[in-house]
């Protein structure tokens, strides 16, 4: 377990580091599903090694273990860790757990009051026009999602791009990208190394949606025009949900400018065994640190059993057991 229980924390921050950039050069679509499997998995990775090495450290007081029943000699033996690393892994954990819950919350809050505002908006069609002359376009997840477009944005586009702006919001909601976003805030508030994950993800996302839309219309630099356009005439810095407007628009429109992404193999193998790589150490260090509790607690019951020849002989009623004259 003393190594084992490591490789986790080693795998995050490798794909944190890679995972990003190898993304970004990926067909979209498989690489937002890569983005959250590598989240999922290397944030349960970080929370359980995290666990196992605190629980075995703090396993170590002298006051848990006589409550525990198990030797603490033991412990120490087959795999000491200080004291200092043990409340370092809770005091990370902790705080991981809290931000955890601070983001769920946050989310939560985010879907009311998405689902609010579509019950809000004008019309039952699933593009609502609003009249506003800012330029704004976004897609509005709910039960089911709308796409929001001012007056002010269509004024900024011609008829194809029109419909090129409608496609990208539409590949929003098909394809559930608000949960893929929610995931990923979520594991970046438990693990902070995985902030960079969401920030690629937001990008990968609007990819998607940008070879969804020139899929549908048939014309990649359409797609390119509307994107470009929608970004410069939109005044607004911030976006509250998925928008065109969204992600590095410069390298967006440049990748709509070339042919579709060629499919690539290896990063998603590479990739994969790494998952694997996390899940069987994180797998092998519980398990070597249930037998090691185990092994302490039959050694604490040894210590503490009573030695059967120590007890003196009572005479029996019946004159058995007396010594003979």
């Amino acid at each position: 377990m003393l190594i084992s229980v490591y490789v986790p924390f080693l795998v995050t921050a490798v794909l944190a580091v890679l995972a990003p950039a190898v993304a970004r050069r990926l067909p979209p679509r498989p690489a937002a599903w890569a983005l959250a499997c590598v989240a999922l998995v290397t944030a349960a990775g970080w929370a359980g090694a995290l666990a196992l090495l605190a629980f075995t450290g703090v396993a170590q007081i002298p006051e848990i273990a006589q409550e525990g029943r198990w030797s603490v000699a033991v412990l120490q033996a087959e795999d000491p860790v200080s004291f200092a690393v043990a409340a370092g892994s809770a005091l990370v954990l902790t705080a991981g757990v809290v931000a955890l819950a601070v983001a769920a919350v946050r989310q939560v809050r985010h879907v009311l009051w998405a689902r609010r505002e579509c019950a809000r908006l004008p019309g039952d069609l699933e593009v609502a026009v609003v009249d506003d002359d800012a330029p704004i376009a976004f897609a509005l997840p709910g039960a089911p999602g709308r796409v929001v477009v001012s007056r002010g944005m269509l004024r900024c586009l011609g008829d194809v791009e029109r419909d090129a702006l409608f496609a990208h919001e539409r590949a929003h909601l098909r394809g559930r990208h608000h949960l893929f976003q929610a995931l990923w805030r979520l594991t970046a508030a438990l693990n902070p190394l995985l902030r960079p994950l969401a920030t690629a993800g937001g990008f990968v996302l609007e990819r998607w949606a940008d070879e969804e839309a020139a899929r549908r219309v048939g014309d990649r630099r359409a797609v390119a025009h509307a994107v470009g356009r929608a970004a410069l005439a939109s005044a607004a810095p911030a976006r509250p949900v998925l928008a065109a407007t969204g992600g590095a628009v410069p390298q967006r429109v440049r990748a709509l400018m070339g042919p579709p992404p060629a499919r690539r193999s290896l990063p998603f193998v590479a990739g994969g065994l790494l998952l694997a790589v996390c899940c069987a150490s994180l797998v092998n260090a519980a398990s070597d640190s249930d037998q090691m509790l185990d092994r302490a607690q039959s050694a604490h019951c040894a210590a503490h059993a009573p030695t059967v020849g120590a007890l003196p002989l009572k005479p029996h009623p019946s004159g058995a057991g007396r010594p003979a004259n």
